[in-house]
């Protein structure tokens, strides 16, 4: 199959760490890369933002990444891009009508958007998958949320254009619903997790503190919750905290978030026990893991949440907020516990009660490498998702137009 996939923010060769760099990035690269394991030919359109960036680069065996032009060819935040996806629209048009894809998969609202514009009478399927919904931001962020207003129409109008939406979890089907999505179009398919690359087994960074080891990977935006995990810290005196996200080392002094933080820990008296390790790289990750007695995960909301998997196919027990796609991810008791959001004391609670059993800790271990690799391993993702694609491809050569008609979606 010849599939197309968009991301028009979040390429698949970014480095993570930054502000708009995280989860949708690993997953796209992820799931194109399994997709094309199984003799599949996959296309990732992402909007070029360097200057020197080749048209095309080849991410793995059977994926090309093509970097579009799109509005400047520099770093944009992506609530900025909303007028740049005309043109965006443009580009993939002129693509596909020259090579069609058999189908296409949008990652995020902007991306749906310009796949829709762009498909607009040539009977290609579009598959979606939202990653994040305005309505949700909105109600978390209220005046801090700095999407466009018209996002949360367009969202909806999405909805009931594409051929398939791919919901990351139960909780988002849920809010799908009450944007008027039909349930009927709606599949749930997880984001996955490299099981091969995280596991218990290999090495574990050093210790030489002598102090419990608590980790939280994240990029350091507000909404992370790791203002409420330092704050948590301050009870729970014999642990330290390890943050991986954010710019190089290098660049945290001029980090806006992590002088917030560091600011936060020094006032509650942890500054000594709070260590901002900045972006570590995806073959640093694994090690870094390992070395924690506990995985923390305290988002105030979380569309669906990958290091909570990469936590648990290591074997590291999670603490993790209950929100989006961990609520599915980590089970509570059984791979990690769950606390409400924006609760300091709960989140303290139950790390020290963690810390103090370690037996406990190495059972919740055991049973969440079981439960990623039984559920999450993204060869199992990837077939999933290629139902899905047959599914919607097989629908349209029947109609012999879109399985979805787009007359009059606004889209």
């Amino acid at each position: 199959m010849r599939i197309a996939m968009v991301s028009e923010h979040a390429s698949p060769l970014a480095v993570l760490g930054g502000v708009d760099a995280g989860g949708q990035n690993v997953h796209v690269a992820a799931l194109a890369t399994a997709l094309a394991r199984r003799g599949d030919s996959v296309v990732v359109h992402t909007r070029r933002d360097d200057p020197t960036s080749s048209r095309r680069v080849a991410l793995a065996p059977g994926v090309t990444v093509d970097h579009v032009a799109a509005g400047p060819p520099e770093p944009l935040p992506k609530d900025e891009l909303l007028p740049h996806m005309d043109a965006f629209a443009q580009e993939l048009r002129t693509q596909w009508a020259a090579h069609r894809p058999d189908v296409v998969h949008a990652h995020f609202w902007m991306s749906a958007l310009a796949a829709l514009s762009a498909v607009r009478d040539l009977d290609i399927p579009v598959v979606h998958t939202f990653h994040a919904l305005g309505a949700v931001k909105r109600r978390q962020q209220g005046a801090k949320d700095t999407s466009p207003p018209e996002r949360l129409e367009i969202e909806r109008r999405i909805a009931a254009a594409v051929d398939r939406i791919i919901a990351t979890c139960t909780d988002e089907v849920f809010e799908l619903l009450r944007m008027g999505a039909d349930r009927r179009r709606i599949s749930v398919i997880p984001c996955g997790v490299d099981v091969e690359r995280f596991t218990p087994a290999g090495p574990a960074e050093p210790r030489p503190s002598g102090l419990d080891r608590l980790v939280a990977a994240c990029r350091l935006v507000e909404r992370k919750g790791i203002g409420n995990a330092i704050s948590a810290l301050a009870e729970v005196p014999e642990a330290e905290l390890h943050l991986a996200g954010g710019p190089d080392a290098s660049g945290l002094a001029r980090d806006p978030e992590a002088r917030r933080l560091l600011a936060l820990a020094d006032r509650l008296g942890v500054g000594d026990r709070v260590v901002l390790r900045g972006r570590v790289d995806r073959e640093g990750m694994p090690a870094l893991m390992r070395s924690a007695d506990l995985v923390v995960c305290a988002p105030w909301y979380e569309p669906f949440g990958i290091v909570p998997l990469e936590a648990m196919a290591c074997g590291v027990p999670v603490v993790a907020t209950a929100v989006g796609g961990q609520i599915d991810s980590v089970v509570h008791g059984v791979t990690g516990v769950h606390v409400p959001p924006r609760d300091p004391a709960a989140l303290a609670g139950a790390l020290r009660e963690l810390l103090a059993d370690g037996s406990r800790r190495a059972q919740l271990g055991r049973e969440g490498r079981r439960r990623a690799v039984r559920l999450y391993d993204y060869a199992r993702v990837a077939a999933a998702t290629r139902d899905v694609y047959d599914e919607v491809v097989l629908a349209t050569r029947r109609a012999g137009r879109p399985a979805v008609s787009r007359r009059g979606a606004g889209v």
